[in-house]
């Protein structure tokens, strides 16, 4: 399989909740992350985790690439360009306000 350039992932979570946004699939090398866009759709100010873990394993305090980050109302952050997610991966992302929004984008490499 070629590789192939896409959007990832889109999630906007619970608050308070662990979610999983992409789960790098077995059948790929790597994925290589472009950009993580994480948006504030709120009037208050938010905080936001997000990490990288074994599939099907809690997340370990090794496992943070970004931890409580604060992000202002109505603005966007970009950010892990140049990740590589190995297959069986999962990353995940944590929100303290249901109004943020993530988005993954990437190429999966075969």
């Amino acid at each position: 399989m070629p590789a192939s350039r896409k959007r990832l992932g889109a999630l906007a979570p619970a608050a308070t909740t662990e979610t999983d946004l992409y789960n790098s699939p077995a059948t790929v090398t790597d994925t290589v992350v472009s950009t993580l866009v994480v948006a504030n759709r709120g009037s208050t100010n938010a905080t936001f985790r997000v990490s990288l873990s074994h599939e099907a394993s809690a997340t370990a305090p090794t496992d943070y690439l970004v931890y409580d980050l604060s992000i202002p109302e109505r603005t966007i952050v970009e950010l892990l360009r140049g990740v590589v997610i190995p297959p069986d991966h999962d990353l995940r992302v944590y929100a303290s306000s249901a109004t943020l929004t993530f988005q993954l984008f990437g190429q999966e490499n075969s």
